[in-house]
């Protein structure tokens, strides 16, 4: 079915908005001129930040609503659903956004919530939408920059994905989700998906200044199976080193540090590592910058800006690295929001006293 929506500059409903993540992107839809209608489930933290947003559309509309999630989505264009845990609220928002004929997009770092909306593919082609999953800091982030190192390969050997943090201050909904996501956990082997071995292998690995050599876990999120749904490679892992997992497993823990510049973002330091390999060479692709939850809001903004503009011109589900032009699309966000480092092929024996340069213009003002 031909794609609905395309050109339109009608609201983008934000399911989540008062979380943490919600209000980064009710934000940058803002910055861009676009309208945002606030939801979600909480009616006294809707009216708190309605009061801050006069003039725009506010709809509380528990997930288990349809009939309230009709009411909300009804005018608009998308819905951008930034309220786990996932595994909840994905199906129900899916479900909303194909009855009503919008597009729809969302942040979730979760595996299962993930395939869950690629399986709707069928429904979403039927409706005329782009239902698009994990559009955020862990899932698109790793596949855009992993699609762009591959280039014009049409298979690797192995993808690696490392995150390095300089710590972790999760949000409730990062906790949440973290406590009830007790699901199998894959890797891409033989180019399938596996489950996670257990115990997780651990590794030394090679961050970019100012990060350096740090041992690292495998830990596998959405970015998984957003990359095998569109690349071929052997193998795909992806690894974090270990101080923002105490951190996350520290109950006492504060939630996100306070705010460090003009637009919200915290002082937290985050370099995300992509390694593509094939018979032998490797090529690198490499993002550096501050605060997870802050970056997901121009991620998934620009991937709505993205779809309404007709660069996707096919209804259904796709993974981020799928749907764009990901070299266009890192660029286009680069440097603003993260510093973007396509390293030149190398040789994969060279690979161990090879360093990624820190780029000119990683600043965060702290005054």
């Amino acid at each position: 079915m031909e794609l609905r929506n395309a050109g339109t500059n009608a609201p983008v409903v934000v399911y989540g908005a008062t979380g943490h993540t919600g209000r980064f992107i009710v934000a940058e839809l803002l910055r861009r001129g676009r309208t945002p209608v606030l939801c979600g489930r909480d009616v006294v933290k809707l009216a708190e930040m309605a009061r801050h947003y006069p003039g725009l559309l506010c709809h509380v509309a528990a997930i288990d609503d349809a009939a309230a999630l009709d009411t909300a989505l009804q005018g608009a264009c998308a819905v951008i659903n930034a309220a786990g845990p996932f595994l909840d609220t994905a199906g129900p928002l899916l479900d909303a956004a194909i009855r009503n004929g919008v597009h729809y997009l969302d942040t979730s770092a979760e595996q299962g919530a993930a395939v869950h909306v690629f399986d709707q593919d069928a429904r979403a082609k039927a409706a005329g939408v782009v239902a698009m999953p994990s559009v955020a800091f862990y899932g698109a982030f790793a596949d855009l920059l992993a699609t762009a190192a591959m280039d014009d390969w049409d298979g690797a050997d192995a993808i690696d994905i490392a995150v390095g943090l300089d710590g972790w201050h999760p949000t409730r909904g990062t906790r949440i989700t973290g406590e009830r996501n007790r699901a199998v956990r894959w890797i891409v082997e033989g180019g399938e998906l596996r489950p996670l071995p257990d115990p997780a292998p651990m590794r030394d690995w090679d961050f970019p200044a100012p990060f350096g050599t740090q041992e690292a876990v495998m830990l596998t999120l959405s970015e998984i199976v957003a990359i095998a749904r569109h690349l071929r490679s052997e193998r795909v892992r992806s690894y974090m080193n270990l101080a923002p997992l105490r951190d996350l497993r520290d109950p006492a823990t504060p939630p996100p540090r306070v705010a460090a510049d003009e637009r919200g973002r915290s002082s937290q330091r985050f370099v995300l590592d992509v390694r593509v390999e094939r018979g032998g060479r490797v090529r690198r692709a490499t993002a550096q910058g501050f605060d997870i939850y802050a970056v997901t809001a121009p991620l998934i903004v620009e991937a709505l800006d993205r779809v309404l503009s007709g660069e996707v011109t096919k209804a259904g589900a796709s993974a981020a690295g799928e749907a764009f032009d990901a070299v266009g699309f890192l660029r286009a966000l680069a440097p603003e929001h993260f510093v973007l480092t396509l390293a030149v092929e190398t040789d994969a024996s060279e690979l161990a006293t090879s360093r990624v340069p820190v780029a000119d213009g990683l600043q965060l003002s702290l005054e």
